[in-house]
């Protein structure tokens, strides 16, 4: 799987702090509040973008030793 793709993101510090009640009353992320709200606008133009599935945490299942 890719990592994710890391952008600088300039935003109006009015917008930012909307953001950041609208991530907090969801209990998300501010960067998960945001990619969910750009995948909705791109929803509703016609667009969709499948989820990637997160990396699997933890240890890999070990090998039976003989």
């Amino acid at each position: 799987m890719a990592a994710k793709k890391a952008y600088p993101l300039r935003l109006d510090p009015a917008l930012y702090a909307a953001l950041e009640h609208a991530a907090a009353s969801d209990l998300r992320s501010l960067n998960a509040e945001i990619e969910v709200l750009l995948r909705e606008a791109l929803a509703r133009r016609g667009v969709k973008v499948p989820i990637t599935p997160p990396p699997k945490r933890g240890r890999p299942p070990g090998q039976a030793e003989d």
